[in-house]
């Protein structure tokens, strides 16, 4: 029904494309410098191969099996294995985890597109910090503006989606993916010629264990899911068109170092750029959009790399959207509609959710959930003279942060108030609980509930010993990691 790809190198690339997002280009780099670099680095190598992969293979093992939508391959293979009803959810959970997620995508990687724009006319050449800041606020403030690039997005991932496994996945990926590896190439060229290139070698591959800290491997671990798609349904709808006889161990391989790859290697692009001109390259998520500008615009043909540059983002935002809004549209097509019809359906109510994360940096901002208000009091003990600090907290589940912080108070008191946008709460539900929890019912699915027999004949592992290494890593190993970054999310 829905087609299968050409051939294995086709899933390697697709997969890829999958894989390889913002979360490579963009998030990898700002929390590799925020977590002291090269020690950060090896443990995400390691959290890769101990969660990543394993599950990675799980979910495209489920995927080929039942070559249907996440949603009724969970439903039949369930069935299939007299598993509890709960595990058939697990497409569900996929399939609506990706809805949401594509629809805060569809505005972030709508500033990748802003800035091509940016970089192309110059806007930074010799820009200082406040003029980048300056910039990137004003880009934020605009609901106009970032519903425009949000809608063309959009389309973008709809035109692509809408022509159907051979004509529209596996043509872009075929022209997506190696223009994406190209311009890294080409990047990374100009980028070992920058004098602070060793620094960036240094920074990213030495290893200074004390920078290490308990959270840094949290956040190694659960960068490495979630840089690899997991838990949303779009590695087993691709799984779904995988061909019958490829090996699923090579394959996944395969696809983990070539997304492992791009990360380094955007590291090594950007890094030395920041060294290269005394930024700091623990500037958190604006690192892409403050920080490099700038050092774009003080380069020799600066206008032309930062463009190329931010090009290739938008490459990898787009192979990842079309992924993403895959196994929903996937659904729909096997209940009966066109493809077209369940692309436009699908996009257009992911564009209209994503209203509401365009307006969360601007007109909605104030209008947050989650909200936590703590009221700090200091007042001089009667016999002692001396000062007391006493706190007191309130919960609200929805208020105007605005309205709250202009409440009076006391003389001596202070409030801190602290809550979620909408665009925080859809980042929040999906990374920190759909996603780790749709990883953790995979990996139990196929490790305790599909039977050996049929696993080993899915996964067409060639070796005895690497696969009784793999069964025992998505069985105890996998799913011990990522119940760990499921309940450090929450706290």
């Amino acid at each position: 029904m829905h087609g299968i790809w050409g051939s294995r190198w086709t899933f390697i690339l697709a997969a890829t494309g999958s894989a390889v997002g913002l979360g490579n280009i963009w998030k990898f780099p700002y929390i590799t410098g925020e977590n002291g670099g090269g020690a950060f680095v090896l443990m995400y190598l390691v959290c890769i191969l101990i969660a990543g992969v394993p599950v990675m293979m799980a979910e495209v093992l489920l995927g080929r099996k039942g070559r249907m939508s996440p949603i009724h391959t969970m439903q039949a293979l369930a069935r299939e294995n007299n598993a509890p009803r709960l595990f058939s959810g697990i497409g569900w959970m996929g399939a609506v985890s990706g809805f949401f997620i594509l629809s805060f995508y569809s505005v972030i990687a709508g500033w990748t597109l802003a800035y091509v724009g940016k970089l192309a006319s110059g806007e930074f050449a010799g820009a200082t910090g406040e003029v980048a800041k300056a910039s990137f606020g004003g880009l934020l403030s605009d609901p106009w503006m970032l519903l425009g690039l949000h809608t063309f997005f959009m389309l973008m991932t709809g035109f692509v989606i809408a022509r159907g496994v051979k004509h529209g996945l596996e043509d872009s990926v075929r022209l997506l993916m190696p223009m994406l590896f190209l311009m890294l190439i080409l990047l990374l060229g100009y980028s070992i010629t920058t004098p602070g290139f060793v620094q960036g070698w240094d920074f990213l591959f030495t290893f200074d264990f004390s920078k290490l800290t308990t959270h840094s491997v949290v956040v190694a671990l659960g960068h490495a899911f979630f840089t690899l798609s997991l838990g949303m349904g779009a590695i087993m709808a691709y799984g779904a068109y995988m061909p019958a006889q490829a090996s699923l161990g090579k394959t996944i391989l395969a696809v983990a170092f070539l997304d492992t790859l791009v990360a380094l290697v955007a590291g090594l692009i950007i890094f030395p750029i920041v060294f290269s001109h005394g930024l700091e390259p623990a500037s958190g998520p604006g690192l892409i959009f403050q920080t490099l500008p700038i050092a774009f615009g003080a380069l020799p043909g600066g206008t032309l790399i930062g463009t190329v540059f931010f090009v290739l983002v938008v490459i990898a935002a787009w192979s990842s959207a079309i992924s993403i809004a895959e196994p929903a549209v996937a659904w729909a097509v096997e209940n009966g509609f066109s493809r077209a019809k369940a692309t436009f359906g699908v996009c257009f109510l992911a564009w209209l959710l994503g209203i509401g994360s365009v307006l969360s940096f601007n007109d909605w901002g104030d209008e947050q959930f989650f909200v936590t208000e703590t009221i700090a009091t200091t007042v001089a003990d009667a016999s002692t003279g001396e000062e007391i600090q006493s706190s007191e907290s309130v919960f609200h589940l929805y208020a105007n942060t605005t309205e709250l912080n202009a409440e009076p108070l006391a003389d001596g008191a202070e409030r801190s108030v602290k809550g979620k946008t909408f665009f925080d709460l859809l980042d929040f539900i999906t990374a920190n609980v759909m996603m780790p929890l749709g990883g953790v019912f995979i990996a139990i699915f196929v490790g305790w509930f599909m039977s050996r027999e049929s696993v080993a004949a899915e996964a067409r592992v060639k070796s005895p010993l690497l696969f009784n290494i793999w069964r025992f890593m998505v069985r105890y190993i996998s799913p011990v990691a990522i119940f760990i970054i499921f309940v450090e999310g929450l706290s």
